[in-house]
């Protein structure tokens, strides 16, 4: 049974910076890339970045400039380094793996940019 674990999110004041975590468990016979997806209230969930086996990454226009996506193959871990933070990053931030014809996700972790 495969399973996302997320973590690093929190509150976090205007200008801050958050590092997110997951950490997948569990036998997954591909990997095609791994990312992260968020959801406001009352929004759809919306691409953040996400980064491919061979290291291309894309990243949302909303976050360009500002967050930055990395993984590490051997330990099937990727991580999403959140810098300058507005409020309109408040979201809940899922973790998420395309093997293929199966997508894994994480629980979500929330995070939350206020003064």
């Amino acid at each position: 049974q495969v399973q996302l674990v997320e973590s690093g999110g929190g509150l976090v004041q205007p200008g801050g910076s958050l590092r997110l975590s997951c950490a997948a468990s569990g036998s997954i016979f591909r990997i095609y890339a791994m990312g992260w997806y968020r959801q406001a209230p009352g929004e759809q969930r919306e691409l953040v970045a996400l980064i491919s086996i061979d290291g291309t990454t894309n990243i949302g226009d909303s976050v360009k400039g500002r967050f930055t996506i990395s993984r590490d193959n051997g330990k099937n871990m990727v991580y999403l380094q959140m810098n300058s933070l507005k409020p309109e990053d408040t979201a809940v931030y899922y973790c998420n793996i395309n093997g293929g014809r199966t997508q894994y996700w994480g629980q979500g972790t929330q995070v939350t940019v206020s003064s």
